[in-house]
C-alpha cells in the first residue's frame, strides 16, 4: 500500500511539474519535440523549431494570464 502511495505522489509531482499552470505549454513543447524529431528523421536541419515553439507558447501564455489578471471583476 505504501510503495501504491509513493509511486502516486511520485508521478503526480511530475505531472504538475511539467504541465504546470497552462496545460497549452506542455502540449506545444510536446508536439514540438515530435516535431522536431520527425524531420531531423528525415533529414531536415530545424534545430531551431524548439526553441522557437517554447518561446512562442510561454509568450502566448503570459498574454492570456495577464489579460485574465486585468480584467476587472464585476460588482457584486
Amino acid at each position: 500500500m505504501i510503495v501504491i502511495r509513493w509511486i502516486r505522489a511520485f508521478v503526480g509531482f511530475w505531472i504538475d511539474f511539467v504541465v504546470g499552470d497552462d496545460w497549452t505549454v506542455a502540449a506545444t513543447v510536446l508536439v514540438a519535440l515530435l516535431a522536431t524529431w520527425g524531420l531531423t528523421r528525415a533529414g531536415l536541419p530545424v534545430w531551431w523549431l524548439l526553441p522557437a515553439a517554447a518561446t512562442a507558447s510561454t509568450a502566448v501564455s503570459l498574454r492570456r494570464a495577464t489579460e485574465h489578471a486585468r480584467r476587472p471583476t464585476p460588482p457584486p
